[in-house]
């Protein structure tokens, strides 16, 4: 039975975030509020909280998963980041942009791109998932919480609840997101490519 955390989305009480925190660090996977639209997380070292949030989600090894970062210097040391790509990194972060870039050696190679060792990064505007990170004092593994088979993400807490509370460890309700997903854009690569354009806009990167 997933346990549920009602939190203030300006001013999260800290000793609710931080039981949400011993959850992840016992291997649950949690559903967290962010500022585009909630998303399964867990511990980045745990082998077995990720293959169970990929189950979730319904999605294999070959989808790009996203490391959540409290800024860009933590960022920076999950993946290989050249001048050109950190300009545009500092022109989007934080905000609702998820950004490929090569995995560095701090990434685990299972939870990194297969075949191209790639892995999603971006560095999220929101106070709840902020402060869940500070408090967990690290990076988490993420993905949009889209169920399995459909193509829009869930919004709304009771309902993650009610649909997956024998899955999750957790939910953590802060009231609705956007129901945006974030735009993504490949920087590994010689040139920026967009693979979804979301709720980011374009133009802060000059594209």
């Amino acid at each position: 039975m997933a346990q549920y955390f009602e939190v203030h989305p300006e001013n999260p009480q800290i000793r609710l975030l931080k039981q949400a925190v011993g959850l992840l660090e016992k291997g649950g996977v949690l559903a967290v509020p962010t500022d585009s639209s909630y998303a399964l997380v867990c511990h980045l070292d745990d082998k077995a909280a990720v293959d169970k949030m990929r189950q979730i989600r319904g999605v294999d090894d070959k989808h790009h998963l996203t490391l959540l970062c409290r800024d860009l210097a933590e960022l920076a040391s999950y993946a290989r980041v050249d001048n050109r790509q950190f300009r545009l990194l500092k022109a989007a972060t934080p905000g609702p942009y998820t950004f490929i870039l090569e995995a560095s050696k701090e990434v685990p190679r299972r939870v990194s791109h297969p075949s191209r060792k790639t892995i999603g990064l971006r560095v999220p505007e929101h106070k709840v998932l902020h402060e869940l990170l500070a408090l967990h004092n690290g990076a988490l593994l993420a993905t949009t919480l889209i169920a399995s088979g459909e193509t829009d993400p869930l919004n709304d807490a009771q309902a993650i609840r009610e649909r997956f509370e024998h899955q999750l460890a957790g939910v953590i309700d802060a009231g609705a997101c956007a129901l945006e997903p974030t735009t993504v854009v490949d920087l590994s690569g010689d040139e920026p490519v967009v693979i979804r354009q979301g709720r980011g806009e374009l133009s802060v990167l000059g594209l």
